[in-house]
């Protein structure tokens, strides 16, 4: 079995690290080829070129860099043409993968295509579910109500995997008791434009809560990637939190964490699965609101409340999110009161809500569906 596969983000390159493995275990003997990051590369995979070059958040990032994504595009489908594989692998990343994706299907219109992660066609742009069947055989769905929409849209054909958090359950989980005297987490972003964007307000935020509550212990995880960064940034921060870095650090923080003011992202629903409650804050451009405003179809940004259907997370984005009212906001949740109640209550559910029930993992789930689609055994 060939198989092409192509991440664009750190979170894509975790699921990409979690299929390589369990393609391996199914297919032995699989040759995997494509795009992907250094967890991917742990697994012997070798990127055609540098995820970081198409790692990019946001209108005016992508704008900045349109060349250079244009000729990766251009790169990644004559490779994948080339490479002449059975099945092509799109994580996440769709307005990239996509475009791969239309060119690569002209060409070898025999080629199955499988989307891990769907685009958000149920958060805004509904339309693009129907335009994917014309070069999408599959999606590996990481939320359950996804095949569903699908269905009632009219896009390819889905399958709900599981969501691969799911398998760091061990690694995240603390115990609640001894979390009540853990530090606070400061996550300001996984990505350079987002750490830019948020160290500010974060900053603010944390000088402001310390006079409120001094004494604390606070904790900033990263990758290693980011880390100068980081480390360059909080230099000029009042309150410094403690930088720790790399996957191991990280998940320790989680599981001994009392509370956490996040970005949102993926590690939203990372704080859940380790019954950390959490502030999640946010910022974009303006120009980036303007559209954001007219297109965005859901009341929430933050994974859990969108798994949930109730604001489980306070979100304080734009002009809310601000040092003042995030530092209240944490203290509600710092203090033993009805807001951390809550919020504890709310994550007891996250767990049944994205259960499998058939004890596989998602990334087993995944290269199940992907071999079944090959007719492979």
């Amino acid at each position: 079995m060939k198989v092409f596969m192509i991440a664009g983000e750190p979170s894509g390159d975790l699921l990409g690290q979690g299929l390589i493995r369990a393609l391996r275990a199914r297919a032995p003997g699989v040759a995997i080829s494509g795009v992907g990051g250094d967890a991917m590369a742990s697994e012997g995979f070798v990127s055609l070129f540098p995820m970081s070059e198409i790692s990019l958040m946001g209108v005016l990032p992508v704008l900045a860099n349109l060349r250079n994504v244009l000729r990766r595009i251009d790169q990644t489908a004559r490779a994948v043409i080339a490479a002449r594989p059975d099945v092509l692998v799109l994580i996440d990343s769709p307005d990239f993968n996509h475009r791969v994706a239309r060119r690569v299907r002209k060409i070898l219109p025999d080629l199955k295509i499988v989307n891990y992660v769907g685009p958000t066609v149920w958060a805004w742009r509904p339309g693009r579910a129907k335009k994917m069947r014309a070069y999408v055989d599959l999606i590996l769905a990481i939320f359950p109500f996804e095949p569903e929409t699908h269905v009632r849209l009219g896009g390819p054909r889905c399958v709900y995997i599981g969501h691969p958090l799911i398998e760091r359950l061990a690694r995240l989980q603390g115990d609640d008791e001894a979390k009540k005297t853990g530090p606070i987490l400061v996550l300001p972003g996984s990505r350079a434009s987002v750490v830019q964007r948020m160290g500010g307000v974060f900053a603010d935020a944390i000088a402001r809560f310390d006079t409120l509550r001094p004494g604390m212990d606070y904790v900033l995880p990263t990758s290693r990637g980011l880390a100068s960064r980081i480390e360059a940034m909080i230099a000029s921060w009042p309150v410094k939190p403690r930088v720790v870095i790399g996957d191991e650090a990280k998940y320790e923080a989680f599981r001994a964490a009392r509370a956490a003011l996040a970005a949102s992202g993926t590690v939203t629903l990372e704080l859940a699965l380790s019954r950390t409650p959490t502030i999640v804050a946010y910022k974009i451009p303006k120009i980036e609101e303007f559209f954001a405003r007219r297109l965005i179809q859901v009341s929430a940004v933050a994974q859990p409340n969108i798994i949930l259907g109730e604001m489980a997370f306070p979100e304080l984005l734009q002009d809310e999110a601000n040092g003042p009212l995030l530092a209240r906001r944490l203290a509600e949740i710092v203090d033993e009161g009805p807001e951390r109640r809550r919020q504890l209550e709310a994550m007891g559910r996250i767990r049944d809500k994205l259960a499998i029930g058939d004890g596989l993992r998602p990334s087993d789930k995944g290269a199940e569906a992907i071999c079944e689609l090959l007719g492979a055994s």
